[in-house]
């Protein structure tokens, strides 16, 4: 199979400009998470006109109202709180002609075991409303993550994670995960409808625009960026020297959104759990002097045991004034700076790296220049008055 966008930064927006009109849909993709910061490539991806198992037709479901920057989208956007059963299948149930789902969106709350509660509800609402109610469903994509390896934030340094470079099929870790609880449900719900398919799709961190996305590290850092700017201060790094000058890798969203379409429409790719990393590794230490140039701030020497959550702690005001002052989009700045996850993400003791073997076996070699991409993505950022 080809793709078109193997390797590509930014080529989805351009080959949407350049798309003509529409012809009768082959598939019809149901996005759960659509504002999320790998639902709005998927939105993006999904309707172009040479996009694997099209032309497709789009659903898109969210809590919040359509944001500005996902509007542009060709997607049927649906509003809905997914957590409520009988919302759920008011909106979701009537979705007849649905054919693939994409299930991209989770919720945080204060423990795992809430997170493995809540998260569960939501998955299940989903697929109850949907699989008795489509009957040519074909394919469920659940998205999950890295922390299927290290165990859920609560546990960070608290026990003891498999070791990385991470593969499939490593076991799980003895704690409560709600990646578990989903792929339990996914399996179990799965079995009820003759033929279906699903895949897992785990990412590590995540490069991609979602502004108000509760894991978005390069819209986190750019606001960080940006504040340090406007008060004249150097960056500085909040995380441990291992963070700093060990190797790390990222997943792209528009890759993530590609390997999801790419397992959807191969045979050879179904009832898999796959790894998605760009395929390159890099070091903090240099991307945080790639940073620094895009918003023409200095970058301090690496000092151990910063927070960004404690230096940000009282920058709300200042985020007000270069709101007002560039002329962004409106924003408060709990809306776009996720400060304890950018430390969650940096206070790491080794390296994490994923092997993305599974996924090139299996005939997946998509791949993305890390750096390329953090910079394609503050562009993004900056293109659409998040920050400047």
């Amino acid at each position: 199979m080809s793709w078109w966008w193997a390797g590509a930064i930014g080529a989805a927006r351009k080959k949407l400009d350049e798309d003509g009109g529409g012809s009768k849909y082959q598939s019809v993709g149901l996005v759960i998470g659509v504002t999320g910061i790998v639902g709005n490539s998927l939105a993006e991806i999904l309707p172009l006109s040479d996009t694997p198992g099209g032309p497709w037709k789009v659903y898109g479901v969210a809590r919040r109202n359509r944001p500005a920057w996902n509007a542009d989208h060709p997607v049927e956007y649906i509003q809905c709180d997914v957590s409520n059963q009988e919302e759920t299948l008011e909106k979701l149930g009537p979705l007849s002609d649905v054919t693939h789902l994409f299930y991209v969106t989770w919720a945080n709350r204060a423990t795992e075991l809430d997170n493995c509660k809540a998260n569960s509800v939501m998955f299940r609402n989903v697929l109850q409303a949907l699989i008795p109610n489509a009957p040519n469903l074909q394919h469920i994509c659940l998205q999950t993550g890295r922390k299927h390896y290290l165990g859920p934030f609560e546990a960070f340094g608290n026990i003891k994670s498999h070791e990385p470079p991470f593969h499939e099929d490593l076991p799980r870790l003895d704690v409560p995960n709600f990646y578990y609880n989903l792929e339990d449900i996914l399996f179990e719900e799965a079995e009820k409808k003759e033929g279906l398919t699903w895949s897992i799709h785990r990412p590590g961190t995540i490069f991609g625009f979602s502004p108000y996305s509760m894991m978005n590290i390069i819209g986190t850092l750019c606001v960080y960026a940006a504040i340090c700017k406007h008060e004249g201060k150097p960056l500085r790094f909040p995380g441990t020297r291992i963070a700093w000058e060990g190797y790390s890798d990222a997943s792209d969203a528009d890759l993530i959104a590609e390997h999801q379409i790419w397992s959807s429409v191969d045979p050879y790719a179904k009832n898999e759990a796959f790894n998605c990393s760009n395929g390159d590794v890099f070091k903090w230490k240099h991307l945080w002097k790639v940073l620094g140039e895009q918003f023409e701030v200095e970058c301090a020497e690496f000092e151990q045991g910063l927070s960004l959550e404690e230096m940000m702690k009282d920058k709300g005001k200042v985020w007000d004034e270069i709101v007002k002052e560039k002329e962004l989009c409106p924003t408060k700045i709990e809306e776009v700076g996720v400060w304890w996850f950018v430390d969650k993400m940096f206070m790491g003791d080794e390296s994490v790296l994923d092997n993305m073997n599974k996924s090139k076996e299996h005939g997946f070699l998509g791949f993305r220049n890390s750096t390329s991409a953090f910079v394609s993505w503050i562009d993004k950022m900056k293109a659409y008055k998040i920050v400047a």
